[in-house]
């Protein structure tokens, strides 16, 4: 890195969200969209939904969170992602079949499509996300999903609360409009990914909120995010997200695996399916149009730094 392009900027600002109704033109989200580099739509899924979810969660987190009664609440030692706690509890979230049915609600596809204008693609990948406190410094840092997943422009992130997040349980934030900045170095850090990007001296100013359950995030591939701290004292935080694109855009081929399955033995896509009760959701991806095995190449002066 050099002085021009460091990974941290001075004190930081926080903004509201800019909010978008469902109801609004396509053309009008597509330039909010472009401008800002997300769409936040407050209590778009059906709250019964995220609670059928947030308990098929729970009970795969028994003996480390419970239902409290202001929410999740740990109950055992903090975890965060990959440790052996996070990893010995994962494989039953993901095997769950209302995770992965929950993004191909036709509501949410309908929501996806106004994004891309264009038949929607929902990638294989679904992760689920548990945040426990007490594990500061763990946190996802500021990162963007175009390294991480490899992709083009045409790929978005879609983020949802499955109950409500405050400051005090660590909130989404988003970078607006640095999704016009391109793809941007990374170094290694601390955290969910491994990786932070470079920000620039000027982006001082994030937009963020106080979540309520089904409210949805959709963010560029290459708008820059990350999750704050969860400070609270016992309060678990819990949502979900994938990514979507175009359908016939170029997907890299690691989105199609199973989240974490390259590093959790037997997490594959045969031990998820079973126990399913529908095959329609099974192996939808496997006649995709246009897998892609290599890198995606950007210019030269997009190309991200070498770890």
């Amino acid at each position: 890195m050099n002085e021009q392009t460091p990974l941290a900027s001075g004190q930081e600002h926080n903004q509201p969200l800019v909010e978008s109704r469902p109801d609004e033109a396509a053309e009008l989200l597509r330039q909010r969209f472009a401008e800002f580099g997300y769409l936040f739509f407050r209590g778009f899924v059906e709250p019964e939904a995220c609670a059928e979810l947030q308990s098929a969660m729970l009970s795969c987190l028994q003996g480390h969170v419970e239902d409290g009664e202001q929410g999740p609440a740990l109950i055992g030692e903090p975890f965060f992602e990959t440790d052996p706690v996070w990893d010995a509890v994962y494989p039953a979230i993901q095997s769950l079949e209302s995770l992965h049915g929950f993004f191909h609600q036709p509501r949410l596809q309908q929501l996806m499509q106004q994004v891309v204008n264009d038949e929607v693609f929902v990638y294989p990948m679904k992760m689920a996300r548990i945040s426990t406190p007490r594990k500061l410094g763990y946190e996802t840092p500021p990162h963007q999903d175009a390294h991480s997943h490899q992709a083009p422009d045409t790929m978005a992130g879609i983020w949802i609360a499955l109950h409500d997040i405050d400051q005090e349980l660590g909130r989404l934030k988003l970078l607006p409009g640095s999704h016009q900045a391109g793809v941007r170095r990374v170094l290694e850090a601390q955290g969910v990914g491994g990786v932070q990007c470079e920000i620039f001296p000027e982006e001082t100013t994030w937009h963020t909120a106080d979540f309520g359950r089904g409210d949805v995030v959709i963010f560029h591939a290459c708008t820059v995010h990350k999750a704050e701290p969860n400070r609270s004292d016992n309060g678990v935080r819990l949502s979900v997200d994938t990514r979507f694109s175009d359908y016939g855009a170029p997907v890299f081929v690691t989105n199609f695996e199973p989240h974490h399955g390259w590093r959790i033995d037997a997490l594959d896509w045969q031990a998820i399916y079973r126990g399913w009760t529908s095959a329609n959701l099974q192996y939808y991806w496997q006649d995709y149009p246009n897998v892609v095995d290599q890198v995606w190449r950007r210019p030269p002066e997009q190309q991200p730094a070498q770890i």
